[in-house]
Order: structure tokens, then C-alpha cells, then sequence
């Protein structure tokens, strides 16, 4: 195993449990829908929820929207959206290179990418923000979450899963599953692979060479709250002025 994408389309226990599994993906849900709201967008909306993964909560966002593109770089989870999803008319299951089949240019009210630029280069990153820029109505927002501050340590992503795993009933299984990830698969990769980090400053010039204006988010999306999230919209081409 080589990379993330092999990583994530293979078995790997990154979460303790079928209880923490279900947790984070409801909270991902509750984000999502949370930025549906705050976008206007209204029950019509156009939703790409970007780097999915399982997506367990999807269906309840699919009833809240007009049309929700679920897209993700692993085969094996596509093809288990499929199974879950395939039952609901507004909802599409899609490997990136098929995203084009599905979403058209100026299409997406909303594009929800978490937890994934971590796993990406920067120059990745700057390719997949013009792919958005361009998938986005010119009223669209994007909404990048758990943005990992070159100062965040392993310490606090453990406090989240200890504190999570308290209030939301799978302590035991978090110490276990944290004594397990030391000899993980997981943690070869990130070791020889890192993980990347952007400051606010960062993430805001980046949003700024691509074509959006951005802000850093009050709540980051998901179980995390020591990771940051972005709201960008596209900034309009300037007009040429009339000829004389």
C-alpha cells in the first residue's frame, strides 16, 4: 500500500466500533445539513458531498435537498453506496471520474469536502479547488472542513475520540482502538506519507489564488472541534467594459 486512496478502498479500523462509525457520520450530516440552511439554498438544493466515504446519514440529507451527489475515491465504498443509496431517485454514487457524468458545470448549490485535504498535496489540492470553482453555481458555496493547523499535535485528535467516545458511549472501545492504531496500517501510511497542514492564513490565500472569497467557520463539521472549517464562494470574473 503505497497511498490514501489504496488505504481507504482496503479494510482498516479507523473507527473503534460500528457505535463510533454511526456518531461520525451523523455528525457529518448534522453539519452538512446545518450548511444547507445557512447557504438559502432552499429544498431544491444541489448538494455534492465530496470524499463521502460511507455516508451511513446520507438519506436523511437526500429528504432535505433537491438532489445530493455523493462522490468518493474508493471503489469499494462507491459500490456500497450503491447498495445503500440506490433506492432514493435524488441520489447519485459516484467515483470522481464520474463525476462529470452526474454534476454539470454551475450545478452545485453546495460542494461539502471534509476530512480529505489532509491526505492531498497542495498542488492536488489547487487542481480539485478549480474543479469546484467550476461545479458551483456563481451564488454556490464550498465548505472545506477538518483543516489541520500545522500546530495541532496527535494529542488533541486523541482528546476529541476519548471525549466523543465518553459522552457518546464507546469509551472502552476508544482506549482500545487507540492502543490498536499504534501497530495500525493507518499509521504506517501517515508515517510515511504525512499528513498536510494549513494555517487559517494558509487555507485563506489558497481559497484567494482559486477564485474564492472565504472565511474561517465558527464550527468545524464533524467530531473534531479542534479543526478548522472554510466557507468560500466564487468571486465573479471582473466584466470587460463595453468597447467605445
Amino acid at each position: 500500500m503505497t497511498d490514501w486512496r489504496s488505504f481507504w478502498d482496503g479494510e482498516h479500523a479507523i473507527y473503534v466500533n460500528a457505535r463510533h462509525k454511526a456518531v461520525h457520520y451523523r455528525a457529518i450530516a448534522d453539519g452538512i445539513l446545518r450548511h444547507v440552511r445557512e447557504s438559502h439554498a432552499g429544498p431544491g438544493a444541489v448538494v455534492l458531498d465530496y470524499a463521502c466515504g460511507e455516508a451511513l446519514d446520507a438519506g436523511r440529507v437526500a429528504a432535505a435537498v433537491g438532489r445530493l451527489v455523493l462522490c468518493d475515491g474508493a471503489p469499494s465504498v462507491v459500490a456500497r453506496l450503491r447498495d445503500h443509496f440506490g433506492g432514493l431517485a435524488n441520489v447519485a454514487s459516484v467515483l470522481p471520474e464520474e463525476l462529470d457524468g452526474v454534476l454539470g458545470d454551475h450545478e452545485a448549490d453546495l460542494v461539502v469536502v471534509s476530512s480529505l485535504i489532509q491526505y492531498l498535496t497542495r498542488a492536488d489540492l489547487g487542481l480539485l479547488l478549480d474543479r469546484f470553482k467550476a461545479k458551483l453555481k456563481p451564488s454556490g458555496q464550498l465548505v472545506i472542513a477538518d483543516v489541520i493547523s500545522p500546530d495541532t499535535g496527535i494529542l488533541s485528535d486523541v482528546g476529541s475520540l476519548l471525549r466523543n467516545g465518553f459522552s457518546q458511549g464507546f469509551l472502552f472501545a476508544s482506549i482500545a482502538g487507540l492502543a490498536a492504531t499504534a501497530v495500525s496500517p493507518y499509521r504506517k501510511i501517515r508515517s510515511e506519507l504525512g499528513l498536510s497542514t494549513y494555517s487559517q492564513a494558509d487555507m485563506l490565500g489558497l481559497f484567494a489564488d482559486h477564485g474564492f472569497s472565504a472565511e474561517r467557520h465558527p464550527v468545524n463539521l464533524g467530531l473534531t472541534p479542534h479543526r478548522m472549517t472554510f466557507v468560500a464562494q466564487p468571486v465573479p470574473a471582473p466584466v470587460s467594459p463595453a468597447p467605445a
